[in-house]
Formats: C-alpha cells, structure tokens, sequence
C-alpha cells in the first residue's frame, strides 16, 4: 500500500490507543436494566481467533476497567502465546484455551465474544454465538457473501444479541465531523462520494506443503473450499484469497465506503444502491498466488436521495491520502476525510474552514461495554454494518459476473439472476458444515 496509507498492521501496533470519537446520532444511554452481564459489573469476554485483529480488539477492551478475558480460541496453537501471556500479565492468571470455539459457548460466566477469524468463517461463529445468548464483537466485513450476511441478520433479530461491528472510523472525529457536516446540510446537495484504497500487496508464489502439527488446517478451512495447504494463503494473507476472503473490496471498502453511506443516509439505517457496476481485475500484480482483483472501479447508483458512488482500488492516488472518502457538492466543495484528518475543499481545491462538531464521551470499545450493560444500540450496530457490507459484495458481484447487478433494499436481494451465481452473493458450504438459516 501507499507509505501515506495507515495500514492495518500499524493499526494493531497502536491499537492500545483506542480513540475517543463522536457519535454518529445514535448515542448510547442507559435505557434498562443490566442483563448479559456479569453479576460484578464486569463484562467476561470470550475470544475466537488469536493474533491480527482479534488480539488488537481484546487488548482495547482489556484498557478498560471493567473488562474480563475467561478463555480464548484458536485452530493454530502456535498464535496463542502471545494473546495467553497477555491475558495473564494483565489478570494475574492464565485465561483456559480452546480449539473448539463451541465448547467455550457452553460457559455460562462468559458474557460476550469477540470474533477475529478469517472472513470465511465469521457467519458460523457470529451464529452460534447469537444461539448461546452471548453478544459480540465482529470483525469487520461480517461476511464471506451476501447469504450469510442475511442469514446473520436474520439471528441477530431472532437472538436479540447485542453486536457491535469492529467498523472503528464511526468512532473516530476525523469521519464522524466529516459525516455530520454532511447531514447537516452544511455542504448543499451531494452528487458525488468517492471511496479508494491503494493496493500493490504482493503475497508471494509458494508450493503445497505439510502442515504444522500446531495447525489444524482442515479446521481453518472450515465451510469454505478445501484446497492444498499453503503458508502463503492463511494467517493474514487469507484477505488475498477469494476462497477466504474478498479483496481490499471488503477489507477497506467496507471502513471507507461506511462513511460515505452513513453521511448520505439520516440513521444507521444507511442508503442502498439500486444498480452496480464494476470492472477491474488482477492486472498489475504478475507472478503471484493472490486471486483478489487489484485494480478495480465500481460505480454505484441511488435513488432517494439521487446521487453516485465510485469505489476505486488502484496502485495510487498522487497528492492524496492512500484510503479517503470524499463528498462533492453540486457546487464543486469537497468534503474529504482520511485515517488521521478531514477537510472541506473548493472547487479549486483551496482548504475551507471547518467546523468540529461535539464528541461523544467514549470510543468505540467502550461504547460496546456500555451497550452490553444497558441493551442500547452501539455506535456500529450489526444490522447497519450488514448494509454497508452487502454493499462492498454487490462491488465483487458485479465485478465477478461482468454484469450490472441491481438491489432491492425493501427484499434485501439481488433483482433477477446478474450477480447471483458468484462467490460474492453464496456458495455451498463444505460438509459437514451447515450455515443456519432463521
């Protein structure tokens, strides 16, 4: 990625340093009596998937004074030292480990769980933690593809769990000032939001091997289709792999086109496209196993209001952040904002003066712990981030199928058969493993 990127590995180096944001109109407020938490205040979380995100997420939560870890779990023994000492260091005892996440479901002193597997694997574990009544915390883009998504809505409702996304930029100023100034009409009618990330990842040409004893590989591969092992399309680089992942479409897309949705939409109930177009593919990268498009531009069409997204992954933006969202007015303004700060642009792209709008009085962590005990709606409330996620899947459907494909938001589903048969929208789940459907 571009060097002016904030990658998300430097986001795990810092991520001890959660930031205390601005609510995105939805603040938390205690709204009823406590009820999944634990008799001493404290909420006891559970951790399915050590190391990357999942250990950045329970160190946050462990800054926070009335946070418990019990247990943690993981396929891959070898990834949990770290998250294991940590725990210890920090509660002066060494939390039980797993490697079936279902068997530590079946405590009843955990209260909520954090999800931080693979993509492939998030609708299986996010299910069967609706089904245990534990709420959750779930790694960003909640899906592999749109059926799941709708099949993890669906239990959430059926479940009741509270769930906040780990979406964290609804968290953060820099976007939600740039959100608010756009709802509040401040920038005039909006024609235009553009979303990018950079993208030059490169994961290597690697050979099958034998797995390690400490991997249960056939395990980690889980629902998905099961392929020869190789060490170069696992731990991290699974996001590179359409069989595990989706690309940086649903990687960053899902952070960076979430604000552009949430600041043309009133709630967290956001705006939804009626067409998408995309075209792109793996054209700058040779010589690698990665299967994920590196180049691609979809366009996006709404109706009520009318207006256009692009969503870019290229090589570079010169003189612009590496990752940016933007509004541009019908008068030529520009809102832009990025990891780290936002500005209002005119047409000749002279910075205007901004205005700060109040923050909230918690971060996205805590905002979580708070809903948790007061049943409130979090900052990024599943079903909302479910929106934004289906919406980076329509990006790859539409890429995958060389097809405009069309959404109905008031059916949640694709219109008519472009887009439906490809990876982005379902696929069959390997047996033994069944996706539930409520």
């Amino acid at each position: 990625m571009s060097k002016k990127t904030h990658t998300r590995r430097e986001f795990i180096k810092s991520s001890t340093a959660a930031a205390v944001g601005v609510g995105i109109g939805l603040p938390s407020m205690v709204v009823g009596r406590q009820q999944n938490a634990s008799p001493n205040d404290k909420v006891v979380f559970g951790l399915i998937g050590c190391g990357g995100m999942g250990a950045a997420n329970m160190r946050n939560f462990c800054t926070l004074p009335d946070v418990e870890v019990a247990a943690v779990c993981d396929v891959d023994s070898s990834r949990m030292p770290g998250d294991i000492k940590f725990v210890e260091d920090k509660f002066g005892r060494k939390p039980d480990v797993y490697s079936d996440y279902r068997k530590m479901l079946e405590r009843k002193d955990i209260d909520a769980i954090i999800v931080g597997t693979p993509d492939h694997w998030h609708a299986l574990n996010f299910i069967h933690a609706c089904e245990a009544g534990k709420d959750v915390y779930q790694e960003k883009p909640i899906s592999h593809n749109i059926v799941e998504a709708k099949a993890m809505i669906a239990a959430q409702k059926r479940f009741k769990v509270i769930s906040q996304v780990g979406t964290w930029q609804r968290s953060d100023p820099e976007f939600t000032n740039s959100i608010a100034y756009v709802r509040s009409g401040k920038l005039g009618r909006v024609t235009h939001c553009r979303a990018w990330i950079a993208d030059g990842t490169k994961i290597g040409k690697k050979q099958p091997i034998a797995v390690s004893s400490t991997f249960d590989y056939n395990t980690w591969i889980g629902p998905a289709k099961f392929v020869p092992y190789q060490e170069n399309k696992t731990h991290w680089n699974w996001r590179w792999v359409l069989n595990t992942g989706g690309g940086l479409t649903t990687d960053w897309g899902v952070h960076m086109m979430d604000i552009a949705l949430l600041g043309m939409s009133k709630s967290q109930d956001i705006v939804m496209p009626t067409e998408v177009t995309a075209h792109g593919g793996l054209w700058a990268l040779d010589d690698d196993d990665r299967d994920a498009p590196d180049s691609i531009e979809a366009i996006y069409k709404f109706k009520d209001p009318d207006f256009m997204m692009t969503w870019s992954v290229l090589r570079d933006h010169p003189g612009k952040p590496g990752h940016c969202t933007e509004f541009v007015g019908a008068d030529g303004r520009t809102v832009r904002c990025w990891r780290g700060g936002w500005s209002i642009l005119d047409p000749d792209g002279k910075e205007l003066p901004k205005e700060e709008f109040p923050k909230a009085h918690n971060g996205h962590w805590s905002n979580f712990i708070e809903c948790v005990k007061s049943r409130a709606k979090p900052r990024a409330t599943f079903g909302s981030v479910a929106q934004t996620t289906i919406v980076c899947h329509l990006s790859n459907a539409a890429l995958f199928s060389g097809e405009t494909v069309r959404w109905d938001k008031s059916k949640m589903d694709i219109v008519g058969k472009a887009g439906k048969d490809t990876s982005a929208y379902d696929r069959e789940y390997r047996k033994p493993y069944v996706l539930p459907k409520y």
